[in-house]
């Protein structure tokens, strides 16, 4: 995760190789410079409750691995058949697009990259569920 840039709030929280971390009073950048660092935006945080659609269930299991409560081998295992299955239902472009990148940033152990390209597909899963509910 070399070169990566937070921006942090006031008050903001990140979680980084497990150490919480808090911003101070003002606005602020970090640069994480250790490669594969785990870091997590705790405001990007799903808690287990919302972990209950398709996607959601991806992102949490992909936060398990940056907060290191899970293990990065097992993680892969779950999340790349689970990929392949949402592929065939995000069938446009962008989220084939999203679900690529996803793909290709477990296979390279860059779990905070497939979580970024995952919650982009939030929005669009939130849209298909309330379609087929109305």
């Amino acid at each position: 995760m070399s070169g990566l840039v937070l921006k942090l709030g006031p008050r903001e929280r990140v979680l980084i190789n497990g150490a919480v971390i808090e911003n101070g009073d003002r606005r602020s950048r970090v640069s994480i410079v250790t490669p594969n660092a785990n870091v997590l935006r705790l405001r990007d945080a799903i808690h287990p409750d919302q972990a209950k659609t398709p996607v959601r269930r991806l992102c949490y299991a992909a936060q398990l691995v940056l907060t290191g409560d899970a293990n990065p081998d097992d993680a892969q295992g779950q999340l790349i058949p689970r990929i392949e299955e949402l592929s065939h239902i995000l069938v446009d472009p962008d989220s084939r697009r999203l679900l690529t990148q996803a793909t290709e940033a477990v296979l390279g152990e860059q779990y905070y990259q497939c979580l970024k390209a995952l919650r982009a597909l939030i929005p669009r899963e939130d849209r298909l569920l309330a379609a087929k509910t109305q």
